[in-house]
């Protein structure tokens, strides 16, 4: 068992600001590859804000009945297998992968198009038995610091990847899905950043919120989430995007040292709703580290001890935001016509975007321009999103 003074130890760290950062230099490659200390997004994003002292919500206890104050919180994570499954979400570090094809089998009008640096070797949700689960592939790039997320994801013969639906995150800027657009999660929410990750707890303190899962939502969403799959029709019902904190009245003092830290975070960061799923499960990464023993006390706290933390605005199909989709004033290619092997710059001058893709080839871009060496004749389309919507233009170059 902890000591009061680890606790509040543990307490001080998880109260302490996101530090700056530039870059993903970092973190360590492979899978599970420790962060070393980076944090995804801005530390004004909203899984970063610590909401130990935000307002309570008008209809906690309602929304709180609803779940059933007696449910237990659960990991959904841990060390070993069940079922021959791994026990949570698996996630890999890469560097100078090369970019392969994605080609989506469900939502493909509401995902990010490829090409991305997923490698064959990417553990897929479930592994070394993936079965019929969600699937996801969850990849972060070192060199570039992007976050680029699978859903239902099976590996091709080819290397090449079906998915049901994929996005890609820029880990240094805020963004957000187009509003009613999915992601790999339900909630329109990135995956990685809402893990308890062993390396995290390691080091005493998890600085985020968590993702966990309710098994009713309604048609609504509440920021940062962008997207809904209602299955009730119930005023108390979930939207998604709901934030519930741990009490700062629940003494977590007893707890062993992994359970310590993690309702260390839910009482500064809380917890948001992502999916559809058994209620009360937070997420985490698979690691063979982790005391299983250690985590099960976590199910000893009833959903009581939560709070909703006000949800302002909640979004429903009467006031989803409008707005301008991203202007695309040029795409271009110069020289438009080149011998096989050649060097081709493409540029573009985008308005009101937030993210940049080019298919094929080249993928995500945070500048304005990209040079490819087309071996045939290729049309290029640069796709330009922001969270109202998508813009995309296209460019043929001919490979004599």
């Amino acid at each position: 068992m902890r000591t009061p003074l680890f606790c509040l130890l543990v307490i001080l760290c998880v109260a302490a600001p996101a530090p700056a950062q530039s870059n993903c230099s970092a973190m360590s490659l492979g899978v599970g590859g420790s962060l070393n200390g980076f944090i995804p997004f801005p530390a004004d994003n909203l899984w970063n804000q610590n909401i130990s002292s935000a307002a309570v919500d008008p209809n906690s206890d309602a929304y709180i009945d609803f779940i059933g104050g007696s449910t237990p919180l659960h990991p959904d994570f841990g060390s070993g297998l069940y079922a021959g499954q791994s026990i949570g979400i698996p996630y890999i570090v890469v560097s100078g992968t090369p970019l392969v094809k994605i080609n989506f089998t469900e939502y493909g009008s509401e995902s990010d198009p490829g090409p991305m640096p997923v490698p064959p070797n990417a553990p897929i949700e479930g592994y070394p038995k993936p079965g019929n689960g969600d699937r996801h592939v969850l990849v972060l790039d070192r060199d570039h610091c992007w976050l680029y997320e699978l859903y239902n994801s099976h590996l091709l013969k080819n290397d090449n990847w079906d998915a049901g639906s994929a996005a890609i995150w820029d880990l240094l800027n805020d963004e957000q899905r187009p509003y009613t657009w999915t992601s790999a999660d339900a909630a329109g929410l990135p995956i990685f950043p809402g893990l308890a990750r062993y390396d995290e707890v390691a080091a005493g303190a998890i600085p985020h919120a968590l993702r966990f899962t309710l098994q009713n939502s309604q048609a609504a969403f509440t920021p940062p989430a962008s997207h809904w799959a209602a299955n009730s029709t119930s005023p108390y019902a979930a939207p998604m995007g709901m934030r519930l904190r741990l009490k700062a009245s629940y003494d977590i003092s007893g707890f062993p040292p992994q359970a310590t830290v993690i309702l260390a975070a839910l009482q500064q960061y809380g917890m948001i709703m992502a999916d559809n799923g058994s209620s009360m499960f937070i997420t985490g990464d698979p690691d063979s580290r982790w005391d299983n023993d250690d985590l099960g006390e976590l199910k000893t706290v009833p959903a009581s001890a939560f709070e909703v933390v006000l949800m302002n605005p909640i979004y429903t199909q009467s006031n989803i935001p409008q707005g301008p989709s991203p202007g695309i004033a040029s795409f271009t290619a110069n020289p438009q016509t080149v011998s096989a092997g050649s060097t081709v710059t493409l540029t573009w001058t985008v308005t009101n975007g937030e993210t940049n893709i080019v298919s094929p080839q080249v993928g995500v871009m945070r500048g304005n321009s990209a040079t490819v060496v087309p071996t045939q004749t290729t049309t290029y389309t640069l796709y330009a999103t922001n969270r109202y919507g998508r813009t995309t233009a296209r460019v043929k170059v001919t490979v004599k």
